[in-house]
């Protein structure tokens, strides 16, 4: 895995969500923008995020061109934007969210690939360190649900796993599941317990 400094030096190269959907290219533009509006927390989903104590870094390899990315990486943006960490800090609390293109930095794509494949998106959590603490891609296990069961068929039923009937839901709440399973790693961690103490 990449050490914190590398991964702080292409934190540092990624796009911002905003910025990140303003420089999409126009053909693809209209894909991502319903996908956009159509991304948002309940009310109770959204005061989760806000309880969560630790600054999240959270790097995005994603394709604009992606399907899987055009439907989920809004979903992303819709968590971060719920308690977003200040840009200009290093250890106060909420999610800065940046995102790389993946065809535009292969070099870092080689070195996160899922299965052998360059995946998209793939989500890496990082502390306020840039310690690597999960990655997360390419799709959730709903999303693997619904398509397995299109794919694979009635000859390989998957026990206990029918597609959601409101995958996109289900989706959201797989993304949701991990970014709190991160927080709650953050939130535990000997390490930033800590110095957080110390800084009382």
């Amino acid at each position: 895995m990449l050490e914190p400094a590398e991964f702080a030096r292409w934190f540092r190269l990624a796009a911002p969500y905003s910025q990140y959907l303003a420089d999409i290219p126009a053909r693809e533009r209209p894909s991502w923008d319903a996908s956009a509006a159509r991304a948002a927390l309940t009310p109770a989903q959204a005061s989760l995020v806000r309880s969560w104590p630790r600054r999240m870094n959270v790097l995005v390899i994603s394709g604009s061109w992606c399907g899987d990315c055009v439907a989920q990486v809004p979903m992303l943006g819709a968590i971060a934007a719920a308690h977003p960490a200040d840009p200009a800090g290093t250890d106060g609390p909420g999610i800065d969210l940046r995102l790389l293109e993946r065809n535009a930095h292969m070099e870092l794509a080689d070195r996160l690939r899922i299965c052998g494949g360059h995946r998209v998106p793939t989500v890496v959590f990082l502390n306020e360190d840039f310690d690597f603490v999960s990655v997360f891609g390419d799709r959730t296990l709903s999303r693997y649900r619904a398509i397995a069961a299109q794919k694979l068929g009635a000859a390989c039923p998957l026990p206990g796993a029918l597609p959601e009937l409101n995958e996109y839901a289900a989706t959201l709440r797989d993304w949701l599941n991990e970014f709190e399973r991160v927080a709650l790693l953050l939130a535990l961690s000997p390490k930033l317990l800590a110095r957080h103490a110390e800084s009382r």
